[in-house]
């Protein structure tokens, strides 16, 4: 088992590698958990998300890119090297309201050519808001 100031470590490394993208930055990804295989973020709310003022929701393609964001970087948990999305699905469960948000990602197969991820998101509650899946393309 990791002591504390490895995982701090890997934590900190993981989020300057998310930093290292202005639209990631301005989503305000925080890391809060990562092991190969996996990593978990939180989104803060932010008044910039809303697409419908009335009642306030997140657009869902915020969603959707944290759901590709999550699953590319729970592949690169592995030491492997994805060059791009080939697909992606989205499942909306409900309206994101305001309020912060959770999402995790969890590798479902790791290949040679390509790798699939699936990630939740979550909201207040742990409310599940959305789903999806995406397949990564590997570096040969």
């Amino acid at each position: 088992m990791a002591d504390q100031s490895t995982v701090r470590a890997n934590l900190e490394t993981w989020q300057q590698r998310i930093d290292v993208s202005p639209f990631q930055r301005w989503l305000g990804l925080r890391v809060t958990e990562v092991d190969e295989g996996r990593m978990c973020v939180s989104l803060p709310w932010k008044e910039d998300l809303i697409s419908n003022p009335n009642p306030p929701t997140v657009h869902g393609g915020i969603l959707a890119s944290v759901i590709d964001l999550l699953g590319l970087y729970s592949v690169l948990t592995t030491g492997s090297i994805s060059i791009a999305t080939v697909d992606l699905r989205v499942d909306y469960h409900r309206p994101a309201g305001p309020g912060d948000m959770t999402a995790e990602a969890n590798i479902i197969k790791l290949g040679s050519k390509v790798s699939t991820a699936e990630t939740k998101v979550f909201g207040g509650h742990g409310k599940l808001l959305a789903s999806g899946r995406g397949v990564y393309l590997m570096a040969s």
